[in-house]
């Protein structure tokens, strides 16, 4: 499909079902339509081979259907000049350094979500590119994650959104620097260590600047012709633009997109937008659309046959274990899905104004969830793009809309990240937010990097839980993996104590935290086995923030007398709103 590129030139080929005369028009043939007439083949596809076309030639369908004449971009355009512009002939020579990555295991993933557009600009006028994001790599390594999820980065309208909009699916937004643009971004990725995630949107398309509608001139019932929906089941909250799941030629369609970014731009998963709007009419009732959950399995199905390992996410947001079973036990085959059992209640939780309102048990249901028995078919977090905007802010401005880097609003924001880095799943940052980014998410506004000096100790914070997580030195295994064992909930005094263990006891990680405004000198938590335990972080030291208490804390040793359940216990002592990690 698009324009093939061959050694006498380039064929193109477009699917235009209700076309009565198609020519391909472009800088090659002086977009002069009576030079490239195309022929037509079954099942409504249209071809042409054309000598005298090469890469880097412009060009567009002209689409004849009675008395109109429409001027479209070629759907499988690998690039365009912009979202109203031309296609591109696209010639992939790109020189990969890695070709060999070896993506993390999922259970050691600790994903970063980014946005191209406002991660880092060189100059504060336009839209960050992906070089300019790849300047900031070393701040990316020095923080210790190993996967980046950039949001969408197909063509989109105008040089300034969040993604989710997408003009032409197979192309790479030019404002970020197009195709080439892209791949080197994976490659230097790749080369410093970091997997790649791309987030693709598949619930709709457009809804502006959207050549596929009535692409070739057909609609029924004034909806969007060929490549969607042209009844009730068009219906989104972004237009009638849901695509028609149970057409052939679109299913193809958007299997292809979801193959090229493996293929062509070696990226290492897909997070797909808002399933529950391919499974569902609505996103939320029983108004299911049965094509869409069958075009999910069947991609998913393809993409781990193609590519072992690869990461696939769904935001769906519904709790239903079905995204995330096999596909041959009738699930959609995501190897995990975005919890809103988790962000939900944890961002509820330590934005209260209220100690006393602070509902403990929520906390120990949200690090308890799991789908089909397993951890890590979730991703966890306390921020993302969707949280901190459309009306809601990053987490220490819902703290303190005053005062975002209050001592209140600093040591609440980490105690919600630090529940996300300390409890079984995959945990995820948001750009920005190991800076204690303030305010709310907009694709106008890049991130304050002068932040990262002047909160260094925050982002130390925020490294140092890392790098706990993912047992970089070897004393928390326990925190990579599946089991957690919530012992201590203590509703009156807003205490809570877990333990966090893989599949030898030996590694099991002990974590207390206080969502309470109180310190504790003497405090029995229960422990899983006797003898001395270390103290590997106090999210509570002045170290990370001269605002912060620096209450006195030390190792402790655990004596031989059963408590919370557990065979062992000790008193220990703890900051205000502080996190402890220990292990033997």
């Amino acid at each position: 499909m698009g324009a093939i590129i061959h050694d006498q030139g380039v064929a193109f080929r477009v699917w235009a079902p209700n076309a009565e005369r198609i020519s391909v028009i472009g800088t090659f043939n002086d977009w002069d339509d009576s030079k490239a007439e195309m022929q037509h083949e079954e099942n409504g596809y249209w071809y042409v081979d054309i000598a005298d076309a090469k890469p880097g030639d412009e060009y567009k369908f002209r689409i004849r259907r009675g008395e109109q004449i429409l001027d479209r971009i070629d759907p499988y355009a690998r690039e365009v000049t912009n979202s109203v512009g031309n296609a591109v002939v696209y010639h992939d020579q790109y020189d990969w350094k890695t070709e060999a990555f070896e993506r993390p295991s999922q259970n050691e993933l600790v994903i970063y979500e980014m946005h191209i557009g406002t991660f880092h600009r060189d100059d504060p006028e336009v839209p960050g590119t992906f070089r300019d994001a790849i300047a900031k790599f070393k701040h990316l390594k020095d923080l210790g994650i190993n996967a980046i999820q950039i949001m969408p980065v197909a063509e989109f309208a105008g040089d300034l959104s969040w993604g989710y909009n997408s003009a032409h699916i197979f192309a790479v937004e030019q404002a970020y620097g197009g195709p080439d643009a892209l791949k080197h971004f994976v490659d230097e990725a790749h080369q410093a260590g970091f997997a790649v995630i791309i987030d693709v949107v598949y619930n709709h398309f457009g809804p502006s600047d959207l050549d596929l509608w009535q692409f070739d001139g057909w609609n029924e019932n004034g909806k969007g012709g060929i490549y969607f929906y042209q009844d009730h089941r068009s219906s989104t909250p972004w237009g009638d633009t849901r695509p028609d799941y149970g057409r052939g030629e679109v299913r193809q369609f958007i299997h292809d997109n979801a193959m090229m970014w493996m293929r062509e731009y070696h990226v290492d998963g897909l997070r797909y937008d808002m399933t529950a709007y391919i499974r569902t009419i609505s996103g939320i009732g029983n108004d299911d659309i049965a094509e869409g959950w069958g075009l999910m399995q069947w991609i998913n199905r393809d993409l781990k046959r193609d590519f072992p390992g690869c990461y696939l996410i769904a935001e769906d947001l519904q709790t239903n274990n079905w995204l995330t079973k096999p596909e041959d036990q009738g699930g959609a085959g995501f190897t995990t899905q975005w919890d809103a059992a988790f962000v939900h209640p944890i961002r509820s939780v330590v934005q209260e104004i209220d100690d006393a309102h602070r509902d403990m048990w929520s906390v120990r249901d949200a690090l308890c969830h799991r789908y089909n028995g397993d951890a890590f078919q979730r991703v966890i977090y306390s921020e993302s793009h969707d949280e901190v905007a459309n009306g809601k802010s990053r987490v220490p401005s819902e703290i303190d809309p005053e005062s975002p880097e209050s001592r209140h609003a600093k040591k609440r924001t980490v105690l919600a990240a630090a529940m996300a880095l300390t409890a079984p799943g995959l945990p995820m940052l948001f750009q920005g937010q190991e800076l204690l980014e303030d305010e709310w998410f907009q694709d106008t506004d890049p991130l304050e990097w002068e932040r990262a000096k002047r909160l260094r100790g925050i982002k130390r914070l925020f490294r140092d839980l890392i790098h706990l997580r993912l047992n970089r030195s070897g004393q928390t295994a326990g925190l990579t993996g599946q089991h957690i064992e919530m012992h201590h909930v203590n509703e009156a005094d807003k205490v809570i104590a877990f333990v966090r263990r893989g599949d030898d006891p030996a590694d099991d990680v002990l974590v207390v935290a206080n969502f309470s405004n109180r310190a504790w000198e003497e405090y029995e938590i229960g422990f899983p086995a006797t003898g001395e335990w270390q103290l590997r972080l106090n999210s509570d030291w002045a170290g990370y923030d001269q605002d912060f208490d620096d209450h006195p804390v030390e190792h402790v040793e655990a004596v031989d007398q059963p408590y919370d359940g557990l065979p062992a216990r000790a008193a220990i002592s703890f900051g205000a709103y502080a996190v402890l990690i220990y292990s033997k």
